[in-house]
């Protein structure tokens, strides 16, 4: 998880929230992802902590995270939902087609292009989300 993100059972506990011990436990392994999982993963790595946590516990969990704004779901083309928390500063995502590897950057030459784009077609952007697909070059090619 990036630096800049807070610590998502601290944010449920700034919305108020009630913390069970399996909702702690969820909300680590989501704090603790360097990557984008998704609910089986969340799920395989919960069980790991505790036992008895259910697949449904985590899909209830992160459903409840992602409406209180807390986690941000991704549909990066692999047919299953990914979660990461929502970050305090914007990224974009980089996708490896063949591993399903995610790559998040920043480029401020982008950002300040889509500005341009929404602006010259009349429009203020507030939000967006940008989601490359790629294969990695060759190594004879750099």
């Amino acid at each position: 998880m990036p630096e800049n993100t807070p610590n998502i059972e601290e944010l449920c506990q700034v919305k108020g929230m009630r913390m069970t011990d399996q909702r702690r436990v969820i909300a680590k392994v989501l704090s603790d992802a360097q990557d984008h999982p998704d609910v089986e993963e969340v799920y395989k790595r919960a069980v790991e902590i505790d036992f008895k946590i259910s697949i449904a516990t985590v899909y209830r969990t992160v459903r409840l995270f992602e409406e209180a704004g807390i986690l941000e779901r991704h549909d990066f083309r692999d047919g299953r939902s990914r979660y990461e928390p929502v970050p305090d500063e914007h990224h974009d995502h980089l996708i490896d087609i063949e591993t399903g590897k995610v790559l998040e950057f920043h480029n401020d030459a982008i950002e300040a292009l889509q500005e341009e784009i929404a602006k010259k077609l009349g429009f203020k952007l507030v939000d967006h989300r940008m989601e490359l697909y790629g294969v990695p070059l060759d190594k004879e090619e750099d």
